[in-house]
């Protein structure tokens, strides 16, 4: 998921990208006739839940986060997470009640190897049983090599600025890949990568002057181990999830995302928010639940993908909807609404003949969003400041995914709460000049 701050530098680039978009030819683009009557997806399609490592486990290593928590320059501390580290076999329950086939989570570095050289066995057992969890349920791990943290040691030597970080990034990489590759993991090797420079430059773990260096060294490490883990696993399927950022993407993405699409088995996409012109002013990034949603958005991002990358398979890694401490949203959009609208246009998406395999819901629980409890995305929400026992509380979108898991999708004939946005520049003037549309 990305922050706040990280948003807020990207979105800054989807105003000043505004002008030019709205200047630019439209494609020829003639989309199909909105269908009386959805097919559901079948079999083959994965339901997922997602979560990562720093996140969710807590009991956190020394490493860039949880340094940049204990700096007091975060809005909350980070305590103990949610505790996925001790609570993981009843959270993967939940997981295996929703009906979901795939289960995210990330292989955290600082914790494997918490100092140069030294690799903690004990950690890798944690993983171990965690994954033996997943698939003992019916799920299939999805393994994120690298969610925005690296060890503390990694750290003191610059971070992505020492130019040995490939080389040890690299290393650990390879022991991860080693050691579950049996498992049959999907791998993502970075999540939101351009985030991931966003992060870095807000926090001091590089300057502006680092940005391109970083943004070469995780190229080179993406490629390296993309070729390493086919080597161990074949068949594997390997991505780098993109965060879709509405308007500006290949803008924003591009550059970084071409440089290793040759080594992309299927294009991973998180996707959250819309960008209208009909809002004069983008709403604040430290309220992630006031900033509206667009949930035909999904259909454009996979769109813009489909075509950006023909026949290769796509699949939404992450999406959901905030709100604020667990609270009802201030434009009435519940949890089981916004999810089976969403999936509404997943179908949408199928029945257009666009190539989805997946979809994983951020987050089966409430967690830490880097920097704060009050934003929540769970099934299950967390109160983790003022509940010791950590309770997880179903929210209503758990029996809505659970139905939808079962049905393949939303009924035939669902339609979506919220009207289509008339204008939603998700994919530029795309969505403005070819809108999607639902039948009466």
């Amino acid at each position: 998921m990305p922050s706040p701050s990280g948003r807020r530098i990207l979105a800054t680039l989807a105003v000043a990208a505004f002008a030019l978009l709205t200047t630019s030819p439209s494609p020829a683009l003639a989309r199909p006739d909105a269908p009386a009557h959805l097919a559901p997806l079948g079999p083959e399609f994965l339901w997922g839940v997602a979560a990562s490592g720093f996140q969710a486990e807590g009991d956190a290593p020394d490493s860039n986060w949880r340094r940049y928590a204990e700096s007091g320059s975060t809005a909350d501390p980070y305590l103990n997470s949610v505790d996925f580290r001790s609570r993981y076999r009843s959270d993967i329950a939940l997981a295996a009640e929703l009906g979901v086939r795939v289960y995210r989570i990330g292989i955290e570095w600082a914790r494997v190897q918490p100092q140069p050289g030294v690799w903690d066995e004990s950690a890798f057992a944690f993983y171990d049983d965690v994954i033996a969890a997943i698939t003992e349920a019916g799920m299939r791990p999805m393994l994120t090599l690298d969610h925005w943290v690296y060890p503390g040691w990694a750290a003191d030597r610059g971070g992505w600025r020492d130019p040995e970080i490939v080389a040890n990034w690299l290393s650990n990489a390879r022991r991860v890949v080693d050691r579950f590759a049996p498992a049959n993991p999907l791998w993502v090797t970075f999540n939101e990568p351009t985030v991931y420079l966003v992060n870095e430059l807000r926090h001091g773990g590089i300057g502006a002057a680092d940005i391109l260096t970083m943004g070469e060294r995780i190229t080179q490490a993406h490629n390296s181990v993309y070729d390493y883990i086919h080597s161990v696993h074949p068949g594997a399927q390997v991505t780098s999830n993109v965060a879709y950022i509405p308007a500006v993407d290949d803008a924003v993405s591009g550059p970084l995302l071409d440089r290793i699409s040759a080594r992309l088995d299927y294009i991973g996409i998180d996707y959250y928010y819309g960008l209208s012109p009909t809002q004069p002013q983008l709403p604040d990034p430290e309220r992630l639940w006031t900033i509206p949603l667009q949930a035909e958005g999904i259909y454009y991002a996979l769109d813009h993908y489909a075509r950006k990358f023909p026949g290769r398979p796509l699949y939404i890694v992450e999406n959901g909807i905030p709100t604020e401490n667990g609270r009802p949203r201030a434009d009435g959009y519940t949890r089981a609404d916004s999810l089976r609208d969403t999936v509404y246009w997943l179908q949408r998406a199928v029945a257009d003949g666009i190539p989805l395999m997946g979809y994983n819901y951020w987050s089966l629980t409430d967690n830490y969003e880097w920097g704060s409890y009050t934003p929540r995305f769970g099934l299950y929400t967390v109160d983790v400041l003022t509940d010791p026992s950590l309770t997880r509380r179903p929210t209503d979108a758990v029996a809505a995914y659970r139905a939808i898991t079962t049905a393949g999708g939303v009924g035939p004939g669902y339609r979506p709460t919220r009207p289509v946005t008339a204008c939603s520049l998700v994919d530029g003037l795309a969505s403005c000049t070819d809108p999607v549309s639902v039948p009466r």
